[in-house]
């Protein structure tokens, strides 16, 4: 996970916590985990798609994902479901779908058993996220199921800091080398 720090300059990424879905030689792609779409629940994402809801349908609050393709959404969750259309297994622990048929499901009070839904996606090109990274704009730390779906959205990034060991009055926006 990627944890913004204080000298973020792109004011959408401020204290925002980044679940790293795919990094590769040809780029990075995440989902902002800690920042809500304004008052977008699952009910509204379903009328919008004409998916019916069941009584047992899930209720849940939507993601800002990231800055890119603002309108796409994904579902961060458990690695015990997999859509039978297409899942990216992203470490054995967790899962990011992008199909429809995940929300058919959670309509239907079925999915998986945690998720995330986010709209849009935070992307960046080959070599920087590394850049970014050496320049001090972001820590690095480790994803639990408890911080990603078991923690409030406006707790997860103190929280991520916490798993560090670095309280949030100790970072300072200015970079430097030992």
């Amino acid at each position: 996970m990627l944890i913004a720090m204080p000298g973020m300059a792109d004011p959408r990424f401020e204290q925002s916590l980044i679940f790293v879905c795919a990094h590769s030689d040809e780029g990075a792609m995440g989902l902002v985990v800690n920042k809500m779409a304004d008052d977008l629940k699952l009910a509204d994402l379903l009328e919008q798609l004409e998916i019916e809801a069941s009584p047992g349908a899930r209720r849940m609050p939507i993601h800002f994902g990231g800055p890119v393709e603002s309108a796409r959404g994904f579902v961060l969750h458990d690695a015990g479901y997999a859509s039978s259309i297409s899942s990216l297994d992203v470490d054995g622990t967790f899962a990011m779908t992008a199909t429809l048929d995940i929300l058919e499901d959670m309509a239907a009070g079925a999915g998986p058993d945690a998720a995330l839904i986010a709209l849009g996606y935070a992307g960046w090109g080959p070599g920087q996220l590394e850049d970014e990274i050496a320049e001090n704009g972001w820590l690095i730390c480790d994803a639990s199921a408890k911080l990603v779906f078991g923690t409030r959205p406006e707790d997860k990034w103190t929280a991520a800091l916490a798993t560090l060991g670095i309280s949030p009055l100790a970072l300072s926006a200015a970079a430097g080398t030992a």
